[in-house]
């Protein structure tokens, strides 16, 4: 268990910026969970952690300990690869306590290490297997095991889950939480998953084109997102493009003249949560309210989307609960569709970022 420290942490491969003045503090104990789309430099933040890409710029401290120019072997890092990176002509016992031999352990300090480690991911008793007799999972786990069995003063997760089927993934992650838990391990996961991240982690740090855009839990992200990517990207939001024409007066490209909680003129975004919106007759005391003309109706499981064309620019989504008592419009029919006028977000136009919802 370690605090880790990154600052103005950077990394260009030529002209390329792949990660730009990273500055975080991960707290001992803690799991943090890097998310984005692919390319926006998560994962190679991860391998500047544990060593295996040197930064352009900036540092690493593990511990309290500058580990920056150290090779990985020198960090106690325990990582798990996305591909699990399991020898296959070694047996489970042999692939956990190869990271044990590589840090000249001997066989009898060795032993018990491999057997704790198997025990604390479920798997003890399959020592003597090859990893094509096990299933994806348990494969997963052995990784896991293999990480955890050094001891490391972080563990760090590169897509843990990804090769996993989506039942399996469930159950799988809960067992990571759970375990990291236990053992108060500090933790930094890599996902691009938004519904894995706010399942597993303490905060988030979300990333897009080698930047954090924003740190905080899943409520603060949710609640009050720093932008409009972060806005777009963690949940859902129906975004309207627009401007601000006066402070409480907001107008959308397609014609609509909402309220809005202040705001300074000129181009914006409003981004409005799709459960945050409501359909038919409760619409009628709402102060953004729209006639509008039902496009689609999908059906979620747990919750049924109805997406309303409100103008001819304008489409939104709202997120209905699937219960018994709610009767949803057919398409094609008309409806009305409103919401609180705390329920809009906006975000000024250079805080949008054209391109990047």
């Amino acid at each position: 268990m370690a605090r880790l420290e990154l600052s103005h942490l950077s990394k260009h491969f030529g002209p390329t910026v792949a990660v730009r003045d990273v500055t975080l503090d991960v707290g001992d104990g803690e799991f943090i969970v890097l998310l984005g789309p692919s390319g926006c430099g998560k994962t190679t933040t991860l391998r500047m952690i544990a060593g295996f890409v040197a930064p352009t710029t900036g540092r690493v401290r593990l511990g309290g300990r500058e580990v920056t120019t150290l090779p990985p072997w020198q960090r106690n890092a325990g990582m798990v690869f996305q591909s699990y990176a399991l020898f296959p002509h070694l047996t489970v016992a042999q692939n956990v306590a190869f990271g044990l031999e590589m840090r000249k352990l001997t066989p009898t300090d060795i032993r018990p290490r491999v057997t704790e480690a198997l025990r604390m991911v479920r798997l003890a008793g399959y020592e003597e297997r090859l990893p094509r007799e096990l299933s994806g999972g348990q494969q997963q786990r052995v990784a896991l095991a293999r990480a955890l069995a050094i001891h490391p003063d972080v563990l760090l997760l590169d897509e843990p889950l990804s090769n996993l089927d989506a039942k399996l993934r469930e159950t799988v992650r809960v067992e990571i939480r759970e375990l990291q838990r236990q053992l108060g391990i500090t933790t930094v996961m890599v996902t691009h998953d938004q519904e894995e991240a706010l399942i597993m982690a303490d905060r988030l740090v979300v990333m897009s084109e080698g930047e954090v855009r924003q740190v905080g839990t899943q409520r603060e992200l949710y609640e009050r997102p720093a932008d409009r990517f972060v806005a777009g990207f963690v949940g859902r939001s129906n975004i309207l493009p627009g401007k601000v024409v006066q402070s409480g007066r907001f107008e959308t490209d397609g014609g609509l003249a909402l309220a809005c909680a202040g705001g300074a003129p000129g181009p914006a975004v409003m981004a409005v949560r799709p459960e945050r919106l409501v359909l038919g007759g409760p619409a009628a005391h709402l102060p953004n309210r729209f006639a509008g003309t039902v496009e689609l109706v999908s059906y979620l499981g747990a919750n049924i989307d109805v997406h309303v064309r409100v103008s001819p620019a304008d489409r939104v989504v709202v997120s209905q609960p699937n219960r018994a008592d709610v009767q949803l419009p057919e398409v094609g029919v008309g409806i009305e569709v409103g919401w609180p006028i705390e329920a809009g977000v906006l975000f000024a136009e250079d805080a949008a970022r054209p391109g990047t919802d």
